[in-house]
C-alpha cells in the first residue's frame, strides 16, 4: 500500500508538472500576431515621418514600397500553409532592415520642398 501512494503521489506531480509546463509553451497563434503588429507600427512611424515632415514623399514611397515588399514575403510564404523557420528568420531580418531604414530616413535631415508660395496680385 504504501508502494502504491507513492507511485501515485509521483504520477500526480508529473501530471501537474506538465500541465504547469505546457501552459507556458507559446501558441502558434500568438506567435504569428506580432509579425503584423510590427508591420503596423512600421507605417504608423512611416505616416508619422510624413506628417511631422521628417520624411520626404519620396522617402515615403520607397519605404511603403519595401513594406509592400515585406507584405509579399509573407504571403508567399504562408502560401503553403507552413511558415518554416528558415522563413520567419528571413522575414524577421527583411523587417530588421526596414525598421533602421525608416529611422535613418527620418533622421538625415532631408526636409520635403517647400509648396511654392502664392504670389501677391
Amino acid at each position: 500500500m504504501r508502494h502504491a501512494r507513492s507511485v501515485f503521489s509521483t504520477v500526480a506531480a508529473l501530471f501537474v508538472s506538465t500541465v504547469f509546463m505546457t501552459a507556458a509553451l507559446p501558441v502558434e497563434s500568438a506567435e504569428a500576431a506580432p509579425p503584423k503588429a510590427r508591420q503596423v507600427k512600421q507605417q504608423v512611424r512611416i505616416q508619422e515621418g510624413v506628417k511631422s515632415g521628417e520624411l520626404t514623399k519620396k522617402e515615403a514611397a520607397r519605404l511603403q514600397a519595401q513594406q509592400a515588399r515585406i507584405q509579399a514575403k509573407k504571403v508567399k510564404a504562408k502560401s503553403d500553409g507552413v511558415v518554416t523557420p528558415a522563413e520567419k528568420r528571413r522575414i524577421e531580418r527583411s523587417q530588421d532592415r526596414a525598421s533602421r531604414t525608416i529611422y535613418r530616413k527620418k533622421h538625415n535631415g532631408k526636409v520635403p520642398a517647400a509648396p511654392p508660395a502664392p504670389q501677391a496680385p
